[in-house]
């Protein structure tokens, strides 16, 4: 099976490293015109150079910082002046770890403005031109906490869970017009955030980074720690004509961590 996205436009947040950069290293592959968009400028530079451009796609980058909503909506506005997608993929950092005893409600009130503000204001200007040709894909980073809770991911379970029940009723509200929206339920993965929460726990356990490591792979059926480059295939295939028949559904990519349906 190929997966062809020649002549596709698309918009992939969180791309300066990590499931980001794989994800739009894999549609530029496929043959889709991507833009990165992260915080640091150096490293969306750097991931642009290695973006592939054998079918003559033209690539850019759009720095934005989605921890300041206002601003955030001012960058993303100015680039949908000049600019359609056919494939957005929402995907943002994540919010700080802790528990819900930990957390006060306006951390709650900051997690939601990153993880469900942003994403539904970057769908509403993406889906004006979706709408227009009756072709798009809206593909949202979620975790499978939103199934299976973690007590130190308190902020992102609760705002991740939104997100994803929002999709899945954006899919039913577009489905007539032949965009698609659905929602990846990550598990564990190789990249600097999973670092960053590894660190926190450990240091929370009085344990090594080695021996949270050790334990994460264990909970895996599979036994490892995902790579970046097969969460790319799979959005890379929800992009495509091929997947055209999926949507409204929450996908997990966690080598069977999930226990549950």
């Amino acid at each position: 099976m190929e997966i062809s996205l020649l002549g596709k436009k698309a918009l992939v947040g969180g791309s300066s490293g990590g499931i980001g950069k794989a994800i739009a290293q894999q549609l530029a592959a496929s043959g889709a015109s991507v833009t990165v968009m992260a915080r640091n400028e150096d490293k969306l530079k750097s991931v642009l150079a290695e973006l592939a451009t054998s079918s003559w796609q033209s690539h850019q980058y759009l720095v934005v910082d989605f921890s300041d909503y206002e601003g955030y909506k001012k960058c993303i506005c100015k680039y949908f002046e000049s600019n359609t997608v056919d494939i957005l993929v929402n995907n943002t950092q994540g919010p700080s770890a802790g528990n819900s005893l930990e957390k006060k409600v306006e951390d709650y009130q900051d997690a939601f403005n990153l993880l469900f503000k942003t994403v539904v204001f970057t769908t509403e200007l993406a889906l004006e031109q979706m709408i227009k040709n009756r072709w798009g894909r809206v593909i949202n980073v979620a975790s499978v906490t939103v199934k299976e809770p973690l007590s130190y991911l308190a902020l992102s379970n609760s705002i991740r869970a939104s997100l994803v029940t929002w999709a899945k009723s954006l899919a039913t509200d577009v489905g007539e017009k032949q965009i698609t929206v659905n929602s990846i339920l990550t598990g564990y993965f190789d990249t600097e955030r999973i670092k960053q929460l590894n660190a926190t726990k450990a240091k929370q356990l009085g344990v090594s980074k080695s021996e949270i490591r050790s334990d994460m792979k264990s909970r895996v059926p599979l036994k490892r720690i995902g790579k970046p480059k097969e969460y790319g295939y799979l959005v890379a295939f929800l992009a495509s004509d091929n997947a055209a028949y999926i949507t409204g559904t929450q996908i997990p990519i966690d080598g069977g961590l999930l226990k549950s349906l």
